[in-house]
């Protein structure tokens, strides 16, 4: 029986590094990879991601669990939707980011002190987690149905889809930070070019708000989403 459950844990383990790098996830969390100055910090931002992430499929998923029902394909869907418009929005900031950076830049070096570009960059960092929580959180969020389903049809208790859930959420914190360190190594690198560290930038961008675009018309007018509501 222990070595039943186990193996199951194992699966799970195996299935959220899988579930890190799906597409959505690794575009979302790529606009925040480009934005990282230090390679630990893009590293930092798939760890944040992935606490997020679990956060909201432990807590969702153990109360569907516990209440023995089900999240409607109707919401299921509408949560998935909030992913495609959340990534048209870190698209347009991404763009939007790198499009003003050199102002941004020029406007430091004149008129603030050292101490307050301390206190921004601090500010940066902070905002770029939270940020990167709150993405994660999103799609925790969305994929939390998809969790209940498989979760329900893998184990047999509460106890046992609490860490099944947790360990699935620690496969997912494991394989967002192998990706984001990999991803941010040619954003880290290119900062001093500032052309190519532009392009780079804005291509995740436009990548992101296309996705985006692609991904609510795919849920909405592909997978019948709008039908249900109308």
């Amino acid at each position: 029986m222990e070595g039943t459950l186990f193996s199951v844990l194992m699966l799970a383990l195996i299935l959220g590094i899988k579930h890190a790098i799906e597409p959505d996830h690794v575009i979302a969390v790529s606009t925040i990879a480009s934005q990282s100055k230090k390679l630990w910090q893009a590293s930092l931002a798939g760890i944040f991601w992935g606490i997020g992430h679990t956060v909201t499929l432990f807590i969702v998923g153990i109360i569907v669990i516990v209440m023995k029902g089900q999240i409607s394909e109707k919401w299921s869907m509408s949560l998935e939707f909030l992913v495609g418009v959340m990534l048209v929005y870190l698209g347009v900031k991404t763009i939007l980011s790198f499009k003003n950076s050199p102002v941004h830049t020029h406007q430091h070096k004149h008129l603030h002190t050292h101490q307050s570009s301390g206190d921004h960059k601090r500010r940066h960092k902070n905002v770029t987690y939270l940020r990167s929580t709150f993405i994660g959180l999103v799609h925790g969020l969305a994929g939390s149905g998809a969790m209940v389903l498989l979760t329900i049809s893998t184990v047999k208790s509460v106890e046992e889809a609490a860490i099944y859930i947790l360990i699935f959420g620690a496969g997912t914190v494991i394989g967002m930070l192998f990706f984001t360190t990999i991803i941010g190594i040619p954003f880290v690198l290119s900062k001093k070019r500032g052309a190519i560290s532009g392009t780079l930038g804005m291509t995740t961008g436009v990548i992101s708000a296309v996705f985006g675009v692609y991904y609510m018309y795919n849920l909405g007018i592909n997978e019948g989403l709008f039908n249900l509501w109308i």
